[in-house]
């Protein structure tokens, strides 16, 4: 790409999971997590909702009745957190139970969860720049 190249993709406006049961994915997301929601697909009959994390929207969508397979996400979406210990148990009070100890990689920490689908999750903070 040239320098005076427009660059074709900017940016990513969301991420999609994969729920079975909008409800239950819109109080974990909501009222565990705290995340803010913002759109709500279709009032009567909801197939998705959006919630926001600050920098990146997530969609939830009710698979199956948009004609799709239901499949969790087993690579973890990771939720920056500034204070990290305060986060983990904060979440643990919520019912958030964490998968394995606690990855100190060195440069961050990060502790893997599940939502009620089985969509994998992490908190994490970096408290040292990449060497």
């Amino acid at each position: 790409m040239s320098s005076t190249t427009k660059p074709l993709i900017t940016g990513v406006d969301f991420v999609s999971l994969s729920t079975k049961d909008l409800a239950a994915a819109r109080e974990f997301y909501g009222s565990v997590l705290g995340l803010e929601p913002s759109v709500l697909y279709r009032e009567a009959d909801p197939v998705g909702a959006e919630f926001e994390t600050g920098n990146l929207t997530l969609s939830l969508l009710e698979s199956e009745k948009l004609g799709l397979e239901f499949r969790a996400n087993g690579y973890p979406i990771a939720f920056h957190v500034d204070d990290f210990q305060a986060a983990h148990a904060e979440l643990e009070s919520r019912g958030v139970a964490f998968k394995g100890d606690v990855l100190d990689s060195g440069v961050c920490f990060q502790a893997f969860f599940e939502d009620p689908d089985g969509n994998t999750l992490a908190i994490h903070h970096r408290y040292a720049p990449r060497p």
